[in-house]
């Protein structure tokens, strides 16, 4: 399988350098960190390990996953940061949890490896089972819990965004490996209804431009209500020739913003708006295929200092595949109907 290329953008070989710089900086644990020396999160680790198996590197992917097995605490979870050789960050978060069912899918899509699937499996649902322990009566997931299993207080619009998807990825592998999961349906139908009805369920987090385009990228607000959001913040969001700011008062370009933010666009059906966003992060190329995480205008200082990271790399090589539609699993982030099962309204699973 060939990297994906966009073409009069980045070519598949361009696409293939920056899998290539992700493989060099994985750990022989099996562990991306972020940089050399860095932490890694399993969120972001499983981001790395779905590019590495979009350039062919299934070896590679299939040891991250290994990494996530031999690391994958008894009640389901991971800590929130790593290092090579400790936890650094022992909070609990559920969306870094969930994340876990995104990665087994996309791979299973790239690979339709069922031996990896099965191996996977157990461990789906045992960080499934921890995630839907922080679910409320109304729907929304609560951030994390402390490593002592105290959860905090709060729910996070980005973080019950992403889970939704990866628990109808999580859903789309129960149903492959014939375990079906039908608590794990209105879990996610009563998600989705209150990420798309009650914002008041969630901290508020308006700054932040995940909070804008996330519900739109993950599928959970779609059609015009999908275009009528992203319209309604653009100004405040987009830095037009250069990219997303992560946060709505500061000058702070992003790519792996810019590229999310592209695959939000492109589930509508605006690709002239996604190529645009993604041709727009190249700017943020080295030669090597790596990408600077953040880049401060219109001084062009690079955020934090010096950062080049697997993540934001990996946010490229998914948005090239998406808009390429060169994979299997190319439709998995921007095709929600297609690889996943339709979302349910709460009301018709309880008739």
């Amino acid at each position: 399988m060939s990297a994906p290329e966009v073409e009069g953008v980045v070519s598949s070989a361009e696409v293939q350098a920056t899998v290539d710089a992700i493989a060099e900086w994985q750990l022989p644990s099996g562990m991306v960190p972020w940089f050399p020396g860095g932490h890694a999160d399993p969120w972001n680790h499983v981001e790395a390990a779905m590019a590495l198996a979009l350039g062919d590197r299934i070896a590679e992917a299939e040891r991250a996953y290994d990494w996530l097995v031999g690391m994958q605490r008894p009640d389901g979870s991971w800590h929130q940061y790593y290092l090579a050789d400790r936890v650094e960050q022992d909070k609990l978060d559920a969306n870094v949890i969930a994340y876990v069912a995104t990665g087994v899918w996309h791979h299973w899509l790239l690979t339709k490896d069922t031996g990896f699937l099965e191996v996977m499996w157990p461990v789906v649902d045992r960080a499934v089972s921890f995630v839907l322990d922080l679910q409320t009566e109304r729907g929304e997931v609560l951030w994390a819990r402390h490593a002592d299993g105290t959860p905090w207080s709060f729910a996070l619009l980005t973080g019950s965004s992403s889970i939704c998807h990866s628990l109808r990825c999580a859903v789309a592998v129960a149903h492959q490996v014939g375990s079906e999961r039908p608590a794990w349906d209105e879990a996610v139908a009563r998600l989705a209804h209150v990420i798309r009805s009650e914002p008041d369920a969630f901290a508020p987090k308006h700054r932040w431009a995940m909070d804008w385009y996330y519900p739109v990228l993950t599928g959970v607000v779609t059609g015009a209500a999908g275009r009528e959001r992203l319209a309604a913040r653009r100004a405040a969001f987009v830095m037009e020739g250069r990219g997303v700011r992560c946060v709505s008062d500061r000058p702070w370009v992003t790519v792996a913003e810019t590229c999310e933010c592209a695959l939000a666009h492109l589930s509508l059906g605006d690709r002239a708006t996604a190529e645009r966003l993604f041709t727009w992060a190249q700017q943020e190329r080295e030669p090597d295929g790596r990408y600077w995480t953040g880049t401060v205008y219109p001084e062009g200082v690079h955020f934090p200092g010096g950062e080049q990271s697997t993540y934001t790399a990996a946010s490229v090589v998914l948005a090239a595949d998406a808009l390429a539609g060169t994979s299997p699993a190319s439709a998995l982030f921007v095709d929600h109907e297609t690889l996943l099962a339709p979302l349910t309204d709460p009301v018709e699973l309880s008739d």
